[in-house]
């Protein structure tokens, strides 16, 4: 396998394969060398301690029966069979009796055996040593099991840990690719589909370049029968590379290459079904974050399926609405069969002006919205009096406001205000528009500020019919209007109002009168020393 597709090249310095590492244990390559046979070291080892047996047996020969002296031999078999393969404890047994004969049965220093009595003892003796050291081994080979199964466990368990946090794919093939190379002592590579069904590494994830052609035709085979395939299986074994399928309940979803260090381990078919187990709990957190995707995928399209026939549905009202009373009017006005008046030329004149201002604020709404949602909004602070700023706002409303009471309670001694101006007079026009369509005509509007902590809170309120309950948020919302069947407007003003007064760093909200109607109040903060003011001394 070519050096690009290796694990250091798939996740450089990963920090979770040192946990994995720990939890894996052993190289399961080195157990399975345990488990088929000893090296020299061990055999040597066990005469060693065959020979220390006999050296203490020889110490206290002359204070103790041969019962005894047989114990001591026993024990060391016992000790060689807890460390070492059948082959040094079988050894062992057979040098323990041996010496046992040679050195302590009559006649000494001599393998005769004279008396039958010994014969029989020390066939039992062979027997029993035997049966200690197997029954020694096999203990042993339990608890090592045992060892393995709880090691496999807490790689899984930090294997799916990390899983279960990740949040994309690469996520999730980085955590897969770290642990898995740690526990398996592997280089790793993961290949995904693209569009066409073809395999290559993630960009995010791996660096790797083109396979060679086995390592393709065996990618290939996995990924499209869902079996294991490549090195130390019967299909393609020629790769160098062991790949297994990533199959989720939807499908294969990709495939996952190893190249261990180490030949022995694919003749493991345990270590094999390990890890399976690690690629099957990979490709479950891949299905899981490709079904969070498309979730998300469908939900940016219903939403934006939402706002773009609310859009139409609106705009498409109240655009046609003004351009259909200016037409009209323009019309009466140039092709009148009958001459006109003055008062009723003067009053189409003004409905063509009104609808006209009607027109234009709707179009400043959906700008001011694209500015808002694009991030292109410029907020210009300078120091500016209040009152000067809803002076201008009622002057630009003066015909709607026209057949309505307005009362402005300002105090005298309110600062200056950073804010940029022109912004927060479209805010007041959007408030005070607002008020306008909800309240009855006639009906009273009332602005007032007071000053708060950290900032200075503007109320524009009417006396309409109120908010429906838990609409105190939703009025703020994009194209929500509270009555479509009676209410003109796209439903974007409060939303401006809300981005332009976020914009500023303060907060704006609604509620109900407790005499009736509703009440709309934006914060802006005061932050730093006002200006002072020049005056001429005469």
């Amino acid at each position: 396998m070519p050096k690009d597709i290796r694990t250091a090249d798939v996740v450089p310095g990963y920090e979770s394969s040192r946990l994995s590492e720990e939890a894996a244990g052993p190289a399961p390559w080195t157990r399975w060398g345990q488990a088929k046979g000893a090296g020299a070291g061990e055999y040597v080892r066990a005469a060693a301690i065959v020979a220390l047996c006999t050296a203490v047996a020889w110490l206290v020969f002359p204070y103790f029966e041969l019962s005894n002296l047989m114990m001591i031999y026993l024990l060391g078999v016992v000790g060689v069979a807890m460390r070492s393969a059948t082959g040094p404890s079988l050894l062992a047994s057979a040098l323990s009796v041996a010496a046992f004969d040679f050195f302590f049965v009559h006649p000494y220093l001599t393998l005769a055996v004279t008396d039958a009595q010994y014969l029989v003892t020390l066939v039992v003796m062979f027997i029993v040593a035997l049966v200690i050291s197997g029954s020694t081994i096999r203990i042993r080979r339990l608890a090592d099991s045992a060892r393995q199964r709880e090691q496999r466990t807490a790689a899984l368990y930090a294997l799916s840990r990390e899983l279960a946090s990740a949040q994309d794919v690469s996520h999730i093939l980085r955590a897969a690719a770290g642990h898995i190379g740690a526990v398996f002592r592997s280089h790793i590579t993961v290949l995904l589909p693209d569009a066409t069904e073809r395999l290559h590494p993630p960009a995010a994830v791996n660096r790797a370049g083109a396979l060679p052609p086995a390592e393709e035709a065996a990618s290939a085979w996995a990924f499209e029968h869902g079996q294991l395939a490549g090195r130390g299986t019967s299909t393609l074994p020629e790769a160098r590379t062991l790949y297994v399928p990533l199959k989720a309940p939807r499908g294969t979803l990709g495939v996952l290459g190893l190249e261990p260090e180490e030949p022995a381990f694919l003749k493991a078919p345990e270590q094999l079904h390990h890890l399976e187990t690690f690629a099957n709990q990979t490709a479950l957190a891949l299905e899981r974050a490709q079904l969070a995707d498309e979730a998300r995928v469908a939900q940016i399209r219903v939403e934006t399926e939402r706002l773009r026939s609310s859009l139409l549905s609106s705009v498409s009202h109240d655009l046609r609405t003004p351009l259909s009373a200016i037409t009209g009017a323009a019309s009466s006005l140039l092709h009148g069969q009958v001459p006109l008046d003055a008062p009723t030329a003067r009053e189409l004149l003004e409905m063509v002006r009104d609808e006209a201002e009607r027109l234009n604020r709707l179009v400043q709404n959906l700008l001011q919205m694209t500015r808002l949602e694009s991030g292109a909004l410029q907020v210009c602070k300078e120091w500016f009096p209040l009152e000067e700023v809803v002076g201008a706002a009622l002057a630009r409303l003066g015909t709607q406001l026209r057949d309505r009471p307005v009362t402005t309670r300002i105090p005298e001694e309110l600062p200056l205000i950073p804010m940029d101006d022109v912004l927060i007079e479209q805010v007041l026009i959007n408030l005070l528009d607002n008020a306008i369509k909800h309240a009855p005509a006639g009906s009273p509007i009332e602005i007032s500020a007071a000053m708060g902590e950290g900032g200075v809170t503007v109320e524009v309120a009417d006396r309409g019919a109120g908010l429906r309950p838990g609409e105190e948020e939703q009025v703020f919302e994009k194209f929500y209007r509270g009555d479509p069947g009676t209410t003109r407007g796209a439903g974007l003003g409060l939303a401006i109002c809300r981005g332009i007064v976020e914009a500023h760093g303060g907060r704006i909200g609604a509620a109900n009168r407790p005499e009736g109607g509703a009440v709309f109040r934006f914060t802006l903060p005061i932050t730093g020393m006002p200006p002072t003011l020049a005056h001429d001394e005469s």
